[in-house]
């Protein structure tokens, strides 16, 4: 895991140091210094270093320094030297100056092979000044310190214009960002460079392989100790989505898996698939409210139930069941249109996964779909919250962002594997949150490696999920 911490909580950090500012910006610098050289910089290249008036300007004199000292040609760049006699990055401006490193007014942009941002830090607000304008169209690879100069570290916005840089060097933890809004167009290959800093309140937690959790199976296991999931929808016209829901759920590990549908679309469903259990419900080609107690009736024995993929449009019939099913209940698709709103989940009182994409969380809670509004979700109504996008954001008792996968799963289906990949991780005894979190970076992880080599469908992602979990 990665911390992801606020810009506020980053100046916290830094007031609350032992160590000394002109001890950490020499760490920084360095670290900014090393990630050029990374960049191909050596002997007899030229930099320019952009360089402000704070802190973030002292790491810039501090790297323009070190460059320097390994026959790089490095010219600063300044907007505005760094105020106050004995200041950290007075000192830095003057040991760089000491080493041969020139600085010149932030004038105009003149050739160069890499351009090193280090105008503005974390707490950077509004728009660039108009002398920086012109250095945004530079044709040398940028790296940018902290944050491209132009974006908001806490929220990754950008008002105006901003640097796009290639690469980017960040101090003890990612900042939300690099990762929210423009922030991954904008910041490139982000690295996290140690500079003595210690702990730091989360605001969340970057999810990595690590903490993608997997069940094992033990030696005795059998088709129902290993868990087993429901799936009610598949309704005339999208029948394929439940089934690749339950597909999904056998590939990702659960050892049995049914489509709950509506009687008359129950012979399609059962053509599709010879390895899944399948229950025909009611009269017609949609579910209704009659039918609650027949599905509740047939769906007690699996370990989780997942309401929604090709559902369609009900009378009531989603609101009924999330409120009456007692186990373990994962919401998706038609599950959430069919909600009306937020009463059937704040109604419930037995554990909640739901998993909307933006419309469909705009369609269930009335607000704009972001980390902002989603991150209150679980405190309202108990659940577990995928909120499904690039990158996808995982809410329970903690708060988790996933940027596996990538625009390849934008295609019709991906989000119904998804649903079944944590639900059968969720069956399998996983807490809720820990399986919304590794089911949804394994999905994307197998949706980037397919991509690598062909085109992505949610068939096919299927078995590319049964090939990791």
């Amino acid at each position: 895991m990665q911390l992801v911490i606020t810009p506020e909580e980053s100046n916290r950090l830094d007031a609350a140091s032992v160590e000394p500012v002109e001890v950490l910006m020499e760490r920084a610098g360095l670290g900014v210094a090393l990630a050029a050289i990374g960049m191909g910089i050596g002997y007899g290249s030229r930099v320019i270093v952009l360089a402000g008036a704070g802190n973030n300007g002292g790491d810039g004199y501090v790297a323009a320094r070190y460059l320097a000292q390994r026959g790089v040609h490095v010219k600063v760049h300044a907007l505005g030297y760094p105020r106050g006699d004995d200041s950290p990055a007075r000192l830095a401006a003057m040991r760089a100056v000491a080493t041969g490193v020139q600085v010149v007014d932030i004038g105009t942009p003149e050739p160069a092979d890499l351009l090193i941002d280090a105008l503005f830090g974390v707490g950077f607000r509004g728009s660039l000044p108009t002398e920086v304008i012109p250095w945004l169209e530079h044709d040398a690879p940028v790296l940018a310190v902290d944050v491209p100069s132009g974006l908001q570290a806490g929220t990754g916005e950008v008002a105006g214009s901003a640097f796009a840089a290639d690469a980017t060097v960040t101090f003890h933890a990612l900042k939300p960002g690099h990762l929210l809004g423009e922030g991954p167009e904008r910041c490139g290959f982000v690295e996290t460079v140690d500079i003595g800093l210690v702990g730091g309140n989360p605001e969340l937690w970057l999810c990595e392989a690590g903490d993608a959790v997997l069940p094992d199976r033990i030696r005795t296991a059998h088709k129902w100790s290993v868990g087993s999931v429901a799936v009610v929808g598949s309704a005339r016209g999208m029948i394929g989505a439940g089934v690749l829901t339950a597909r999904s759920a056998i590939h990702a590990g659960a050892g049995s898996a049914t489509v709950v549908s509506p009687m008359e679309t129950q012979p399609q469903v059962a053509a599709m698939s010879a390895g899944l259990l399948t229950r025909g419900i009611g009269d017609g080609d949609a579910f209704s409210t009659d039918d609650v107690a027949a599905v509740l009736d047939y769906t007690d024995r699996f370990d989780v139930l997942v309401l929604g993929p090709g559902l369609g449009p009900d009378d009531g019939f989603a609101r009924d069941i999330t409120v009456r099913r007692s186990g373990k209940l994962l919401i998706d698709a038609d599950g959430l249109n069919n909600l009306g709103g937020l009463d059937p989940l704040l109604a419930r009182d037995g554990p909640t996964i739901i998993t909307p994409h933006a419309g469909e969380y705009e369609r269930l809670t009335g607000e704009k779909a972001g980390y902002a509004s989603a991150v209150t979700l679980p405190v309202k109504t108990g659940a577990v919250v995928i909120l499904k996008g690039n990158p996808t954001f995982v809410l329970g008792e903690d708060r988790w962002v996933v940027t596996a996968g990538g625009p390849e799963l934008a295609t019709i289906g991906t989000g119904d594997v998804l649903a079944g990949a944590v639900a059968a991780l969720w069956a399998q005894g996983l807490d809720g949150d820990v399986a919304a979190r590794s089911g949804a970076f394994w999905h994307g992880v197998a949706g980037a490696q397919l991509a690598a080599v062909r085109t992505v469908t949610a068939e096919d992602l299927v078995y590319a999920i049964g090939e990791l979990m």
